[in-house]
């Protein structure tokens, strides 16, 4: 492994552009469940529940099971991990240029990552649904918790929802644009965390890798894009990521700003 995360390293330095994309297994490490693996938060609630068709037939009893899934995934003392860190430390060296993330948690905001693509959204906010103004979701689950069930917009009446991707919508569409722009020009594509089951977003490393980008997998299992991986690391993405970003950034200086 040890070759294999130096050469690793040597490209992601050496590209002219490197993204990375990051799954559910980033943020195990933060103690957040993810939703589709063994103890995973599908197997203690019904998908059905958080579909867009429920949220607007019944937006209170939508809102009350939020509450509960989120104090389940969230907690209250979430924090970055090492996994997070080592990325935000490669955008901030200038050797990573963007993140796109499948996850919701905004923990790679608040490890310092500037350049974050959200594919599905994020709970730190709200949106209304009338309106589309954004607030901070921490103050609305305030209110739900008090029993405003659903919380409403001060602007204009409308239903406030949680500012992800519901069962039933569409990705954000300028998110998608940008995120197939970006695997088309990467020349390293850095997978973490995901299991690559979820589209469209799994389609997105297939792409780079049609492009001729290098492909680096980090994840405890195998994935449909292992036979076509450069480098294929098995390991907790806590783990390896420290390391390999140190290798990237003892290997020479930092990119230079302009090429970024």
């Amino acid at each position: 492994m040890d070759d294999d995360l130096r050469f690793a390293a040597q490209a992601i330095r050496e590209a002219e552009c490197a993204v990375a994309m990051t799954g559910a297994g980033v943020s195990t490490g933060s103690g957040i469940p993810d939703f589709r693996g063994e103890n995973g938060l599908w197997k203690t609630h019904d998908p059905a529940d958080f579909h867009r068709s429920r949220f607007e037939a019944n937006p209170g009893d939508f809102w009350r099971d939020r509450l509960e899934i989120d104090a389940a995934r969230h907690g209250e003392h979430v924090a970055p991990n090492p996994a997070h860190e080592a990325l935000a430390d490669l955008e901030t060296r200038g050797t990573l240029d963007a993140l796109i993330t499948q996850n919701i948690d905004g923990l790679h905001t608040k490890a310092g990552s500037e350049h974050v693509i959200e594919l599905h959204g994020s709970s730190e906010r709200v949106v209304c649904d009338d309106c589309g103004r954004r607030l901070a979701a921490a103050p609305v689950r305030e209110r739900v918790r008090g029993g405003e069930t659903p919380p409403r917009c001060a602007e204009c009446g409308g239903v406030l929802k949680p500012d992800v991707v519901l069962f039933g919508e569409q990705l954000p569409q300028a998110a998608l644009f940008e995120s197939h722009a970006l695997a088309e020009s990467a020349d390293v594509f850095l997978v973490v965390g995901s299991s690559l089951s979820v589209e469209p977003a799994a389609s997105l490393p297939g792409t780079a890798a049609d492009q001729g980008a290098t492909m680096v997998v980090v994840n405890l299992d195998r994935t449909r894009l292992s036979g076509r991986a450069e480098y294929d690391f098995r390991a907790d993405a806590a783990d390896l990521l420290p390391r390999l970003a140190a290798a990237v950034n003892g290997g020479a200086t930092a990119r230079d700003p302009a090429r970024s």
